[in-house]
């Protein structure tokens, strides 16, 4: 968890719709809206060059993010980018209101430590495979982890970790296992060779 503070500027915009939002894009803004909290939904514009480099932190995503509004500020939560169906260009983004305390869900990224010494992987020549690259948690705000960190030093060849397995910090929860859905976040597979010499062996 970081205590480090997410400050992105934004402006509040009165005039709505599609042709007043590609009027914005070009004139180098994003259209966005802020909403939640009992409050009404409240339309606002970013500053692409400071949208596109504070949003390719991939921290700002876990985090609680202050909208600096110039006469006022608002805690968020990004919870939605709209890209170009086939352009790297934002075309909009969501933010949720938040306070201190408050129960929310979001996906946090998976971090594997340990990948390339792996025992699967470093002693057994095994791949060692992704199945989640993150996960869906709940936590209050203030206690949302930026990642979830996974040692995968020990794992072998046909072993598998679940989110079962997954150590979660205090007062986080692992939304699918709330569920029953204990889903497999990585593993470690023999090499194609060896599983068919396998195989072969077993038919014999």
């Amino acid at each position: 968890m970081t205590e480090a503070n997410f400050v992105l500027a934004a402006e509040p915009r009165k005039e709505e719709g599609r042709r007043n939002s590609r009027r914005l894009r070009r004139a180098g803004r994003i259209p966005a809206v802020v909403y939640g909290d009992g409050k009404p939904a409240e339309s606002i514009s970013l500053d692409v060059f400071a949208a596109y480099k504070f949003l390719g932190n991939e921290q700002v995503y876990s985090n609680v993010v202050t909208l600096d509004l110039g006469v006022r500020k608002e805690s968020v939560l990004i919870r939605d980018l709209q890209m170009h169906p086939y352009k790297d260009e934002i075309l909009h983004v969501d933010f949720m209101r938040v306070h201190q305390g408050e129960l929310v869900t979001l996906n946090v990224p998976v971090h594997l430590l340990n990948e390339q010494n792996a025992v699967g992987v470093k002693m057994g020549g095994g791949l060692l495979h992704r199945a989640l690259t993150e996960v869906e948690i709940q936590a209050p705000v203030g206690k949302l982890p930026e990642a979830i960190e996974v040692d995968v030093r020990e794992l072998q060849v046909g072993e598998s970790i679940h989110l079962s397995n997954l150590k979660v910090p205090a007062n986080v929860v692992l939304v699918a296992l709330k569920h029953g859905d204990d889903k497999e976040v990585v593993s470690i597979h023999a090499p194609h060779g060896a599983a068919s010499e396998e195989e072969g062996a077993a038919a014999e």
